[in-house]
């Protein structure tokens, strides 16, 4: 196990060769190979009236993103990595499914998008689907902020959310491969009002109790692979919290599993994922 491939789609908006490159901490982890992707939607270059099937604009896009990706290229050979590119016309979800099982990566880096009119990111409707239909970790890069703040190196300071399910388990994994990658980890459980609701004052106790227990083991867990590593226990609204841990604790990306207990593919694919999306600054990778 281990981010030795990574597939880096982009549209050539939000996602740019200096969102690569703050990405190059990996390769302290073992990543050595990139692979560039670019999907040209099938709207742009669809049949029109009077007109057919627009092939000069399918080639004129083509070349574009083909001059773009052999200079990006030149430079990753120069740094030693292996690389590859990929310019495809058609549905943006059908064509990244395709590209990582032709390439077999280990991460797929895709950007977050602008609401039109708003200073705000959000995951589209594109990108749920995608997090819903792949088996391979989903990087969602937020390099460059509307305010000028640049996310330069997500991977230092990762805050592990956890929930204690099969796939945030996956996604400790998942940090334990990049381990050489980073500074600390930040381990935070967000206990959500509505799963504490009508319990006794002994019941939240012991609920507290044994959720301060599992962070500390996974503390230790951390700290056995030579990573530093801090907890927060938090006790409110989930993407909130999530946040304000951010914040606290100077957090460079959000790491997390999509699936779990109590529904959470659900919530997490259908809310926390998409407000994180919205709201957070930070990166966010998800681990299915």
């Amino acid at each position: 196990m281990g981010i030795k491939k990574m597939l880096f789609v982009t549209d050539f908006d939000e996602l740019w060769f200096d969102a690569l490159e703050s990405l190059m901490d990996l390769r302290k982890a073992g990543l050595d190979h990139i692979v560039f992707l670019h999907v040209i939607n099938r709207e742009k270059v669809a049949m029109r009236r009077g007109k057919g099937y627009l092939k000069e604009e399918e080639t004129k896009l083509k070349q574009m993103a083909d001059v773009r990706f052999i200079d990006w290229a030149e430079s990753i050979f120069e740094k030693g990595m292996e690389c590859g590119a990929y310019v495809v016309v058609g549905k943006y979800v059908a064509k990244v499914l395709t590209t990582v099982e032709a390439e077999k990566v280990d991460l797929i880096v895709t950007g977050a998008h602008k609401r039109t009119g708003l200073e705000k990111f959000y995951a589209d409707s594109e990108t749920l689907e995608l997090l819903r239909r792949t088996q391979t970790p989903v990087l969602v890069h937020k390099y460059m902020l509307p305010t000028g703040k640049v996310n330069a190196h997500p991977f230092q300071r990762p805050l592990l959310a956890t929930d204690w399910s099969p796939p945030c388990e996956r996604a400790l994994e998942t940090i334990i491969s990049a381990k050489d990658s980073m500074e600390k980890v930040i381990v935070v459980n967000a206990i959500s009002e509505a799963s504490m609701k009508g319990k006794s004052k002994t019941e939240l106790q012991q609920i507290q109790k044994d959720s301060k227990k599992r962070l500390e083991d996974v503390v230790t867990t951390f700290r056995d692979e030579g990573l530093e590593a801090e907890t927060h226990l938090a006790i409110g609204d989930v993407v909130s919290q999530i946040e304000t841990a951010g914040r606290e604790h100077d957090a460079t990306m959000i790491v997390t599993g999509t699936t779990g207990k109590e529904s959470w593919r659900t919530r997490w694919l259908g809310s926390v994922s998409q407000k994180l999306a919205e709201t957070s600054e930070l990166p966010t990778l998800l681990v299915p």
